[in-house]
């Protein structure tokens, strides 16, 4: 049987990396997937492929950072047992370069988009007898990263809504976790090298990856397989905790 059959997830930012290999192994699992992105090109790509392979999946172009969008387009899915909350954007800098309009930019998709998608959701898997929820946070939420204050700062608070989530509504069937994945191998990785090292690529691929004391960066599809298993009824008594995916950078990173 299906891990997910029958079932209708919305994944933010599913059109590439992490949330892309969500995207593929939910539908994949049974469920109907919704995509919500602002990169409507890059997330059809990924519905087409879907598709193409038996799946079912639709693209919503969406910025989470509106909620009169995300409201809209959640009350046009109607039903949905699976959220994930995966949207988010970088931001390189410690306290001092953070300017004003970095940090409330970081903050409006990362924090406020989540809060935006929570808000639009939970009434529904409330008077539909619940559901899973899941979001993207980062080992940042929990150690120091040099020269991520900003992304920190909304990954923090990414882990703190997953926990008050899950106290808030247990009782109504809903449950809420989130992953801390270390660093994951994705098309946002190699742009950031290319951007910020151009000529040093090998050098700088190597020495990120060598941060996690496993000797690589993740999989985006092994960050997925988590993802499945915790939205799905594999962990039905699973709510209010978080999963470092991280390659022992938490525990072992001495």
């Amino acid at each position: 049987m299906l891990k997910l059959e029958n079932k209708v997830a919305i994944i933010t930012g599913g059109g590439s990396g992490i949330g892309r290999a969500i995207a593929e192994l939910f539908a994949a699992e049974g469920a109907f997937v919704h995509i919500l992105d602002l990169n409507v090109s890059g997330a059809q790509a990924v519905v087409d492929g879907i598709q193409n392979t038996g799946g079912n999946a639709k693209v919503h172009a969406c910025n989470v950072a509106n909620q009169e969008e995300v409201i809209s387009i959640v009350g046009a899915i109607g039903r949905v047992d699976v959220l994930v909350n995966n949207a988010g954007i970088a931001h390189v800098g410690n306290l001092e370069n953070c300017q004003e309009a970095d940090f409330e930019k970081v903050f409006a998709v990362n924090v406020k988009g989540a809060y935006n998608t929570l808000f639009a959701v939970v009434p529904g898997m409330k008077a539909n007898g619940g559901g899973a929820i899941l979001n993207l946070a980062s080992i940042a939420a929990v150690v120091g990263i040099s020269d991520r204050f900003a992304y920190s700062m909304s990954k923090g608070a990414i882990y703190a809504m997953s926990m008050s989530v899950a106290r808030d509504y247990m009782a109504h069937n809903i449950r809420s976790n989130s992953i801390s994945p270390a660093r994951v191998h994705t098309p946002f990785v190699d742009g950031f090298i290319a951007k910020n090292y151009p000529g040093k690529e090998e050098e700088m691929f190597a020495k990120l990856s060598s941060s996690q004391p496993i000797g690589r960066m993740a999989k985006p599809e092994e960050i997925a397989k988590l993802a499945l298993f915790l939205c799905s009824e594999d962990a039905a008594f699973i709510t209010g905790n978080d999963y470092p995916i991280d390659g022992g950078f938490i525990k072992l990173n001495n």
